[in-house]
């Protein structure tokens, strides 16, 4: 067996050893299955926001897009740059301290009790699930591609080695195994890139080098308008572009979910910190690797298999097993927060909600293991077919996602007046638009990209819905002390992590008795 498959067979083996050693706390209870207890530090929530939330995009989609259309691709980079930054200063204390008081767990249950509606609920978990699952299935396309050129393996048996881990680890050891494990291959991730960076700078001439080498292929690769200019002047495109990575984060359910599980408000300050510094090492770097591509690889076949081609060809057997294990860190860390993700909302925003209300403590953890594995196998069904290109599915279910939830999760922490009405109006408006737009590439007509189409249309049906609507009678109070900083009732604070639904009597003693706190 060659080295680099063995550097990989041992960083699988690892990950496998982080969900068993998680399996027994996990097992506790549902708190601690989907939140981890809410006990995240600074540095891990940060590493596993950033990890969950590049994907195997970073690594395909991204080095294709800036191989195909040159320093256009950029434009995503930019925004991708300071998402972390915007998504945690927005949503971050706020959302930690409000799902804390209504006591939900996941980010869809969160938004039926902030807004007082079953109707959220349904709505909300049925894009969820269809469009993680769309995110997923990119994933795991990436995943059989990249174990593919590792392993020599055929594309189905080297799918199903990389999938059968990440599900493995996420069932076993749930929230804080997929979180750990997303922490390390945040490491992992910045150490393969930015070596490799550095060595293709080196043989290139360094960044100067590099431009002038492109230009010998074509000018118009160092345009920021792309090929051929094919996007000259089309500011709708590009601003949408931007927009994706620099605000859609706050819509996406697996990545908003770890402002819920902070340790305390107090871990925001240090996440964006980390978060900053890390994104800044790691997100422009796929990029140049793409550009690199077009002098090195000019024959290239795949656009999506740049990283792992230059891997092979231009770097000794070691580094690029760094590299491959890195390109699997970034689709291993997305899969199972999606998993972790789609496996919650199976579990309690449907079964809890609609089916059992009454399920112990442990059925639940079982459900959402078996949600988690069921998610799990549709979606390597799904991958053996190889749906369309991981770049085109990414930002597809990104978008929609993205459109569907942020105006509602930004909305449920600034917004006395948003309610059930306006914010069932925003969802609906803004995914059926990204939806269409997407379909009938209504970009290539009106030069608007489906995010920003979408972001609007968001925007508008909050505004319009609003009207309509009457906004839950205790919500002043509660968002006052939101805004402010609040000391949690001692009952609330040990309720939240024992019962499934605390919210009627918790939301009362809050509001009405005002108990006394515990520091």
């Amino acid at each position: 067996m060659k080295i680099d498959a063995i550097v990989f067979l041992v960083y699988l083996l690892g990950l496998l050893v982080v969900g068993i050693y998680f399996s027994r706390k996990a097992s506790k209870s549902v708190d601690n299955y989907l939140l981890g207890g809410r006990s995240l530090g600074p540095a891990v929530t940060a590493l596993t926001m950033q990890s969950s939330a590049m994907s195997g995009y970073m690594f395909m989609g991204g080095p294709a897009l800036a191989f195909q259309q040159g320093w256009y691709a950029l434009w995503y980079a930019f925004g991708d740059a300071g998402g972390a930054i915007v998504n945690l200063s927005v949503l971050g204390k706020r959302m930690r301290r409000m799902s804390e008081i209504l006591g939900a767990l996941s980010p869809i249950e969160y938004l039926e009790k902030r807004f007082d509606s079953p109707a959220i609920r349904i709505v909300g978990s049925v894009i969820s699930i269809i469009f993680l699952f769309g995110y997923v299935f990119a994933q795991f396309n990436a995943s059989g591609k990249a174990l593919e050129q590792l392993t020599g393996l055929p594309y189905s048996m080297a799918l199903l080695l990389g999938v059968g881990v990440i599900i493995s680890y996420t069932v076993t050891g749930g929230y804080l195994a997929v979180v750990w494990t997303d922490f390390i291959q945040g490491i992992i991730m910045v150490i393969g890139v930015v070596g490799i960076a550095i060595l293709g700078f080196i043989n290139l001439g360094g960044l100067s080098g590099l431009n002038e080498q492109i230009a010998q292929v074509d000018p118009s690769y160092l345009s920021p308008w792309g090929k051929d200019l094919a996007y000259v002047g089309q500011w709708g495109v590009v601003l949408g572009a931007v927009l994706i990575y620099s605000i859609g984060y706050m819509g996406l359910p697996h990545v908003v979910v770890r402002h819920m599980s902070m340790k305390s408000t107090k871990t925001v300050k240090g996440a964006i910190l980390y978060a900053a510094t890390w994104n800044q090492l790691f997100v422009f770097t796929p990029y140049l690797l793409g550009f690199m591509a077009i002098v090195l690889l000019p024959n290239l076949g795949d656009p999506e298999m740049v990283i792992p081609t230059l891997a092979y060809e231009f770097f000794p057997g070691i580094l690029a097993a760094i590299l491959l294990s890195a390109v699997m860190a970034a689709i291993m860390s997305t899969s199972d927060s999606i998993l972790m993700q789609a496996g919650t909302i199976l579990s309690r925003d449907i079964y809890l909600r609609f089916i059992d209300k009454n399920a112990s403590q442990n059925k639940m953890v079982s459900i959402s293991r078996l949600s988690i594995l069921a998610a799990g196998v549709v979606g390597v069904i799904v991958a053996i077919y190889q749906p369309p290109s991981v770049f085109g599915l990414v930002v597809f279910s990104f978008g929609v996602l993205g459109n569907s939830f942020m105006v509602p999760y930004v909305a449920s922490v600034y917004s006395k007046k948003a309610n059930k009405v306006g914010v069932l109006c925003a969802m609906i408006a803004g995914g059926v638009t990204n939806i269409i737009w997407t379909s009938m590439e209504l970009q290539d007509i009106t030069f608007l990209h489906p995010f920003l189409a979408g972001l609007i249309m968001s925007i508008l049906g909050m505004l319009v819905g609003n009207p309509f609507g009457k906004k839950p009678e205790w919500i002043d109070d509660v968002l006052n002390d939101v805004k402010n900083g609040y000391n949690v009732p001692y009952s609330l604070d040990k309720n939240v992590s024992r019962d499934l639904n605390p919210e009627a009597s918790n939301i009362s003693k809050y509001i009405d008795s005002k108990q006394p706190v515990r520091e």
